[in-house]
């Protein structure tokens, strides 16, 4: 007879409800594998998604309310919906993981970014408080990996600095099921659009992307900006610049509304700023371009490049200098044909390795470790 798989309570504070990485490809994942799947999250009201059971927890009004107000909200949640393994994904829930773990339940920290690294560019966080804030999260994430059941991690640079035996690398690679999506999109009738998805902030290249466009005045291109403003007011800032005649902008959109957006994309960008913490991130969305088959221009970072095992899928910029962004554009125009020919090698990078499929089989590894000691009477290391 065939033992039961574990009920998975995924847990965040500060992601949305259908957050890329925690809903689609973790959970979906799992519930699609037969594992019984719980997400506990900021969120209006309960309800049951593409078989995973979304748990809300009300929403909190500013930082210091999902900090302080949330974190516990979400762990006792959490704890009412009786899970196996809890995995959670944000630096904050790190006591209410602690808690879980003396409660004697068998917890994961998904580690989405390089936090005290991150704490150094905080711009709300004053100056003179960042580096204390920064070696007390250091501190605190070394004692979850001591501590902690299990640790994911979404870069090498990352997981180098949780013990090995504990920890795995997950990286944020597209999902197989999505690639099929775009295999009918011919790249030569696909509008001029050039595309950029995700968190709208100074530091992921807003200015320099608008800027750029302002550089493009010869041709009937449009910047596509998916995803919301952060700070809010940051829009009324942008839509004095003379390249935002050029922009739509389309609000945040669910999955497959993005998925249908980058579908009718020639270009994709991803020009992040070199902070600390984007040097040792993963670019999410330059794999997400290359599944759809466009070419990207991309921050030259060398661990986004070394990726890529030596094809060229796009162009890599520096992303301070939104002429050498504009000239990277207009080179993909100009050659459509190479253009093309970058797409359809970064679309078979991701179909053979780079992708979501490859990374899941880790993470069911993982929980089959932390439940085998359990239903086989041993004790857990």
């Amino acid at each position: 007879m065939s033992r039961p798989l574990p009920t998975i309570v995924h847990m965040t504070s500060a992601h949305p409800p259908y957050d890329v990485r925690i809903f689609h490809r973790e959970c979906v994942s799992l519930a699609q594998a037969g594992y019984p799947v719980k997400l506990v999250v900021p969120h209006s009201h309960d309800e049951e998604r593409e078989g995973v059971r979304i748990c809300a927890v009300a929403k909190p009004k500013g930082r210091l309310g999902r900090m302080l107000g949330s974190v516990w909200a979400v762990f006792r949640r959490a704890l009412a919906e009786k899970g196996d393994i809890y995995h959670f994904h944000d630096p904050e829930l790190i006591p209410a993981g602690l808690l879980l773990r003396l409660l004697g339940k068998r917890v994961v920290y998904d580690v989405h970014e390089d936090v005290p690294t991150d704490i150094q560019s905080k711009a709300w966080i004053p100056k003179p408080l960042r580096g204390l804030i920064a070696a007390g999260m250091r501190l605190l994430e070394r004692l979850a990996g001591v501590l902690l059941s299990g640790i994911v991690a979404v870069t090498q640079p990352i997981a180098a600095r949780f013990p090995a035996q504990k920890t795995i690398l997950l990286q944020n690679f597209p999902h197989p099921q999505e690639v099929a999506f775009f295999r009918n999109r011919p790249y030569q009738e696909r509008p001029f659009r050039v595309l950029y998805a995700g968190s709208i902030t100074r530091v992921r290249g807003l200015m320099e992307m608008v800027q750029a466009m302002g550089y493009l005045q010869n041709h009937p291109l449009q910047l596509v900006l998916i995803g919301e403003f952060a700070p809010s007011n940051l829009r009324l800032e942008v839509e004095q610049m003379p390249g935002f005649s050029r922009v739509e902008y389309l609000g945040y959109k669910r999955r497959p509304e993005t998925l249908e957006v980058l579908a009718q994309s020639r270009i994709g960008l991803v020009v992040l700023h070199p902070i600390p913490s984007f040097l040792v991130s993963q670019p999410t969305k330059m794999y997400e371009y290359m599944m759809a088959g466009i070419p990207f221009v991309a921050s030259d970072f060398p661990l986004w490049r070394a990726s890529l095992n030596g094809e060229e899928c796009g162009l890599f910029v520096n992303p301070l200098d939104p002429q050498a962004i504009a000239k990277a554009i207009q080179w993909l125009l100009d050659h459509p044909e190479e253009a093309e020919a970058m797409g359809r090698r970064g679309r078979r990078l991701v179909e053979e390795c780079l992708n979501w499929g490859v990374e899941f089989t880790k993470l069911t590894k993982l929980y089959q470790r932390l439940w085998q000691p359990k239903i086989s009477g041993k004790r857990e290391i």
